[in-house]
């Protein structure tokens, strides 16, 4: 979402179509240092297919950004948080929302797990297996359209692996967002840390009952 410069602008669509495309690389980091990684892994020799990496409009995330660029192995994500239940798995800089989300509900009783997918192409099939293997709930959450997005790329994974869970995809809705700032659109599509921690909420409500009643 490119807020201040006009609805025309915003990137919403390039997930999806980019994923149909074979031998394409789709990444999108969560901060200054995923990009620099990135970066560095697309021009190594050894990336022989086009390697996509999108980045929001904005300011970064990190004071200290210069940090040493390394390669990352293509189709690899990260586990960042250990959780119970419920797990968000994030694409880009929305994963940012995403660990501002899990910070507030902590004061709910709450424990996310969060991972940071870093690529909607190659999936990194060995942390979804974990993910749902391990967690009854899951949460998408990307900056890019709904439909053909990487929540959807998730839920084709499931289908095909026998996955049940059940599951949630924020992103951009099916409609043409209008103007307005990056952080007015990200909570009018719902996909902001407090819009997060919402959906979180409202999916582990029969917990957060059982934990009030218990005291």
């Amino acid at each position: 979402m490119v807020g201040d410069d006009g609805p025309t602008h915003h990137g919403c669509y390039d997930i999806a179509y980019f994923r149909c495309i074979p031998n394409m690389i789709i990444s999108s980091p969560m901060n200054e240092s995923e990009l620099r990684n990135l970066m560095y892994t697309a021009q190594l020799e050894s990336t022989t297919i086009p390697f996509v990496i999108r980045y929001p409009r904005g300011e970064g995330v990190m004071p200290e950004w210069k940090t040493e660029m390394k390669e990352i192995k293509i189709g690899t994500g990260r586990k960042l948080k250990e959780g119970k239940d419920i797990a968000i798995l994030s694409f880009g800089h929305p994963g940012n929302f995403a660990a501002a989300a899990i910070r507030e509900l902590k004061n709910d009783g709450l424990n996310p797990g969060h991972y940071d997918l870093r690529f909607a192409k190659p999936l990194d099939e060995a942390l979804l297996h974990e993910a749902c293997q391990q967690y009854e709930k899951l949460i998408t959450v990307e900056d890019g359209s709904i439909e053909g997005g990487i929540g959807s790329a998730i839920l084709e994974f499931m289908a095909m692996h026998g996955y049940k869970n059940d599951v949630k995809i924020l992103g951009i809705p099916d409609r043409l967002v209008e103007h307005g700032t990056p952080k007015e659109l990200h909570k009018e599509c719902g996909y902001d840390a407090a819009s997060i921690a919402d959906v979180v909420r409202e999916m582990m409500k029969e917990k957060i009952t059982v934990s009030q009643l218990l005291g």
